[in-house]
């Protein structure tokens, strides 16, 4: 059991430093003074450069090794730190040795070093809330997964804002690091004994075990209650695989949603003079399909559902997503249109149709379903980013500059950030050039 003395918590993965401002500007009190600092995992404020220098500008010697002179190791919190193998870094269990030879080594979470150094508005920057699209653009995982991942419960939204989620980015990017080991071919028992040795599980948070068990079942939609995990369609209650139990379900068999054939069923309630809407829960018969990858058939789910449901915005901006991935964007887009006509502040549908005319290269029809999105939500971070993509391509620049600005106010690093950045970089220049008198 590894002894760790201090409690971590986790992060994701982006692509590009939160910290970019001037390190020199930091306060000069040695509050690091005499301390041997080494840094494992990915850190989410700043470079591992960035934060050695930050550690010798507080009197502090930053390492890259750890050794019995270490006094200090800084646990990064953008995702779990776990090899290729599912074990603890390197880094880690070289501190756990020392730790049970005597050593005296502080082992602290980034957000703890940050507020210790006082750069608590980095610390605030570490824990931002991100949208399912953000969340795609910086961690590389498709929205659709991000969508099955809070429908099984592998993550939970922190807030809603008119049926939009938002994220902490250290739940997703632990599933995402889970998901990876997994697919990587790591067992799920080494993947669970790797966990168990990290500080936070240790002392308490269960969560990253939560999600490796969900993941480990890849049963489609499951909920879970006060005794475990559950599927929700037929109340079948699903154990553990360490659990011997001759009850347990057969996983594969419930991995495998049966097809559906929209006219087949149809024509059997019609001659059995049964009401086809009752008999199943077509819309979560369709999430079980569109996530197992069967797109087709989860269309056809959607489409009894909305015979169940015709004025269910959800249902059809279900069938706009199958839809689009069908590759028929002009049916999507109708699609999202009746979404919005259920419900005028369906924000991801108005971006769905922005986007759409965007790609049908409708600029202005983009362009007004983004103002009406920002009208709902006057901060909401994608409506930025796209909206001003799109004054851009309409040669709008004082505009688009406004909603670039705008939206780097939301996220500091991942690619949509990197592109704001650049375009303001570009015409900040521009600007320059040709207000500057000619000497």
């Amino acid at each position: 059991m590894f002894g760790f003395r201090q409690l971590m918590s986790t992060r994701s993965t982006m692509s590009q430093p939160l910290f970019s401002g001037d390190l020199s500007s930091t306060d000069s009190s040695p509050c690091l003074q005499g301390e041997r600092v080494a840094f494992t995992g990915t850190l989410a404020s700043m470079t591992h450069s960035e934060a050695a220098r930050l550690v010798e500008q507080n009197g502090g010697a930053a390492v890259e090794h750890v050794s019995r002179q270490l006094t200090m190791i800084v646990i990064g919190e953008e995702g779990w730190p776990l090899d290729d193998n599912g074990q603890p870094s390197v880094k880690l269990q070289q501190v756990d040795r020392l730790l049970e030879a005597g050593a005296e080594i502080q082992v602290i979470n980034e957000s703890q070093w940050l507020t210790l150094l006082g750069l608590n508005d980095y610390r605030e920057e570490v824990h931002r809330l991100y949208t399912p699209a953000m969340l795609s653009s910086i961690l590389g995982v498709s929205v659709h997964v991000i969508r099955r991942w809070e429908r099984i419960g592998m993550i939970h939204p922190v807030r809603r804002v008119h049926r939009l989620p938002y994220f902490d980015f250290r739940e997703v990017s632990s599933a995402r690091r889970l998901s990876e080991l997994l697919d990587a071919g790591i067992q799920r028992q080494e993947l669970e004994d790797g966990l168990k040795k990290l500080p936070s599980v240790q002392r308490g948070d269960e969560r990253p075990l939560e999600q490796l068990e969900i993941l480990a079942h890849s049963l489609g939609v499951l909920v879970r209650d006060a005794h475990g995990l559950v599927i929700p369609e037929s109340g079948q209650r699903v154990f553990d695989f360490d659990d011997p139990t001759p009850e347990q379900p057969d996983l594969a068999t419930l991995d495998e949603p049966e097809s559906i054939l929209f006219s087949e069923v149809v024509k059997d309630a019609t001659e059995s003079s049964v009401d086809l809407t009752t008999k199943r829960d077509w819309l979560v018969e369709g999430c079980r399909l569109y996530d197992a990858g069967r797109v087709k058939d989860a269309l056809e789910a959607f489409r009894l559902a909305a015979m169940a449901s015709p004025a269910s915005s959800d249902v059809h901006f279900q069938i706009g997503e199958c839809l689009y991935r069908l590759g028929s964007v002009e049916g999507a887009l109708e699609r999202y249109y009746t979404a919005v006509e259920h419900d005028d502040e369906f924000l991801e549908a108005w971006t769905q149709i922005g986007c759409l005319h965007r790609e049908l290269n409708d600029l202005q029809a983009a362009k007004t379903a983004f103002l009406v999105a920002l009208t709902i939500l006057p901060e909401y971070p994608d409506a930025h980013y796209h909206l001003a993509e799109t004054l851009f391509e309409l040669d709008d620049i004082s505009s688009a500059r406004e909603h670039w600005t705008e939206y780097l106010k939301h996220d500091q690093r991942g690619p949509w950030a990197d592109v704001a950045r650049q375009r303001l970089e570009v015409f900040d220049i521009d600007s320059m050039s040709t207000t500057s008198p000619i000497l």
